[in-house]
């Protein structure tokens, strides 16, 4: 238009030379954050950090985090992974005390790599997950580890099991079983999981494939209920692990490319 002026845009931001992977957990009442609660925390945790963050250009620059399969809001995790880009080349050793520091109890950081020392985008390596699920044990129940077993046996024995989810559309039926890589009980304390044996709590190990949409460990449970004919207490999840699959099985995502 004649006349008009184009408003500048201002200096271009400093260029990103590193790019960090974090892995972190969801612990306690943390788990109840949900995904833009953690964002929010991420953010103010760099800054407090001093991290030298990478930022977008234009009018409202934003910090460049890469989020990547957050566990659903309820749920625990010791697998979560975030990715961070950086204007200066740090220890990512360094980075990780520090800032595990300045983010809220609960939100931990596990560990923090230089991404170029990994294989593949993140996303990409995002494939499964192992979950930890832990029923309670409560007065009058009746189930137990060896009934559990019977159920998972029930679970793994049949082609399809099919739960409904209600989606932005309406309800669509969701093949659990298809998701499903593995399901056992575990016969040991589990750890990350806060279970309970001798008072009779019982904790499947579940290893899903993350499709789409991904299959949660609330619908493994509703499929147990569906295929056992048990009144299974809704069950207290975690995720333990998060990364490709390789041969059937879940490995972690930070390994170093021998998956």
């Amino acid at each position: 238009m004649a006349g008009s002026r184009r408003v500048p845009e201002g200096p271009a931001p400093d260029p990103a030379v590193q790019k960090l992977r974090i892995r972190y957990a969801k612990r306690g009442r943390m788990r109840f954050t949900s995904t833009r609660d953690f964002q929010r925390a991420l953010e103010r945790a760099v800054r407090r950090a001093g991290l030298p963050m990478a930022y977008s250009g234009g009018f409202h620059p934003h910090p460049k985090i890469s989020y990547a399969n957050a566990a659903p809001t309820g749920a625990a995790s010791e697998a979560e992974y975030v990715e961070i880009s950086l204007t200066r080349v740090v220890d990512p050793a360094a980075v990780a005390p520090v800032l595990d520091a300045s983010l809220p109890e609960g939100l931990d950081v596990i560990e923090v790599v230089d991404a170029a020392d990994l294989p593949g985008a993140l996303a990409d390596r995002l494939q499964g997950s192992v979950w930890g699920m832990r029923f309670l044990a409560a007065r009058g129940e009746a189930w137990d580890a060896e009934g559990m077993a019977r159920a998972v046996a029930s679970f793994l024995a049949v082609p399809e099991l099919h739960v409904p989810r209600m989606m932005k559309k309406g309800p669509r039926d969701l093949d659990v079983r298809a998701a499903v890589l593995d399901l056992a009980v575990a016969d040991t304390l589990v750890p990350g999981v806060e279970a309970d044996p001798d008072g009779g709590d019982v904790v499947l190990l579940a290893s899903l494939l993350h499709t789409t949409p991904t299959v949660r460990p609330e619908e493994v449970w509703t499929a147990l209920r569906q295929v056992s004919g048990l009144d299974l207490p809704r069950p207290v999840s975690t995720r333990l692990r998060q990364g490709p699959v390789v041969d059937g099985t879940v490995a972690e995502t930070l390994d170093d490319g021998s998956v």
